[in-house]
């Protein structure tokens, strides 16, 4: 090999020799980088709250009760006096028989009667505004004057006064005694239900259908045209049940061509529920036993008139509600924090596997750089054996 290819080849090899050093550098800066990711992502997990199952315990209290008649009664809190007594509130709760319950909802139809007034009903029962009935769907006993003579009749009444009607429907009207007012006779309305009472019983009901109204409006708000109701009479029981509706949502819902309701009303009816009152600020006196369990409670200790000794029932309650809903959130976060440790594994897999690949690649820059190092010395003797022959030659 001539002086000049040898040199050429020593140029040659030194510079692939710092491209190989120059790529093992930039290798090493990589691995430095995917080193501090992998660090990240196990901070990550290190800073990551592992979740933890609720506890039954924590959910769970001792309750305190007594009875008083209908009326379950349960302690609330006690805050003690400084004369030995304590300070009590506690929750009656009864049955109360004649609630306002929601019912099934029930397919409506509506009847345009005139321009814009409907008349809705329940296959064939018609429900009317609660709490009226109208003048027009009675008879009345009219007393009336002829020829001198008081007569009575009984009349039917219309927008024109009280009349009767003979067979061909013609109506015969009559003006009643001056001093006497026409009095109720029987209900002759299409109500199947009412048909069934007396007058007085008609008017008894319509009071109680004002405290039916007003129930309504208290336990599912006002309305502002008012509730209709319709009776459903049970074959079995042969008693009449009264089914209510919110005039507004009778208004606002919709409706086929043929005036069946499309979406769902609500109805409602007079059905049992639990109810409760809260009683605060009692004093009592309290007898407990050893273990320091509440036996006996006596409300209003200081007044003679008042004063009352309950035996006190001890039980165990746990909130089955608020730890099915601790359960569920421990189930969310669990499932999230898997989630979240799947991730970051599989974040630190990838990171692993290129680090794999840069190690390997730096192992073979490593062993090309020993090859081209050993053949960098092999040329580096030639070119120094044709230096040396060079000046013997001249020498």
């Amino acid at each position: 090999m001539g002086m000049a290819a040898s040199q050429a080849r020593f140029l040659g090899l030194t510079a692939r020799k710092s491209n190989t050093e120059y790529e093992g550098q930039q290798i090493n800066q990589q691995r430095t980088t995917l080193a501090n990711q992998s660090a990240n992502y196990y901070n990550q997990l290190l800073g990551m709250t592992v979740p933890v199952p609720p506890s039954v315990s924590d959910y769970t209290k001792t309750v305190y009760s007594f009875t008083d008649g209908a009326l379950e009664n349960t302690i609330t809190s006690m805050i003690a006096q400084a004369n030995g007594k304590y300070t009590v509130s506690y929750t009656s709760s009864w049955t109360n028989d004649y609630a306002m319950v929601s019912t099934s909802p029930a397919v409506y139809t509506r009847v345009e009667k005139t321009p814009g007034e409907y008349e809705y009903s329940v296959g064939a029962n018609v429900l009317r505004q609660l709490g009226s009935v109208s003048d027009y769907d009675f008879s009345y006993n009219v007393t009336y004057t002829e020829g001198g003579v008081d007569k009575t009749v009984v009349a039917r009444r219309d927008q024109q006064g009280y009349y009767t009607s003979d067979e061909q429907g013609t109506k015969t009207y009559y003006t009643p005694k001056a001093g006497t007012t026409p009095t109720k006779a029987a209900y002759v309305g299409n109500d199947q239900y009412l048909k069934t009472l007396s007058v007085e019983q008609i008017e008894n009901l319509m009071k109680e259908e004002s405290l039916y109204a007003d129930k309504l409006k208290e336990k599912y708000g006002a309305s502002v045209d008012g509730w209709m109701v319709r009776y459903v009479l049970n074959s079995t029981t042969g008693a009449w049940s009264p089914y209510f509706a919110n005039k507004d949502d009778l208004e606002s819902a919709t409706y086929s061509e043929t005036g069946y309701s499309q979406s769902s009303i609500s109805t409602y009816t007079v059905g049992s529920a639990k109810e409760t009152e809260e009683i605060k600020g009692v004093s009592a006196r309290v007898e407990m036993d050893t273990t320091g369990r509440i036996i006996n409670i006596t409300l209003n200790p200081d007044d003679p008139t008042k004063n009352v000794t309950y035996s006190v029932n001890t039980s165990t309650v746990t909130d089955q509600a608020k730890y099915d809903d601790a359960m569920n959130q421990y189930s969310f976060d669990k499932a999230e924090y898997d989630k979240s440790i799947q991730d970051i594994n599989s974040k630190i897999e990838v990171v692993q596997a290129q680090d794999r690949n840069l190690e390997l690649r730096l192992k073979q820059l490593d062993t090309e750089q020993k090859a081209i190092q050993t053949e960098i010395d092999a040329v580096e003797k030639v070119i120094e054996k044709n230096t040396e022959s060079t000046f013997k030659t001249f020498g």
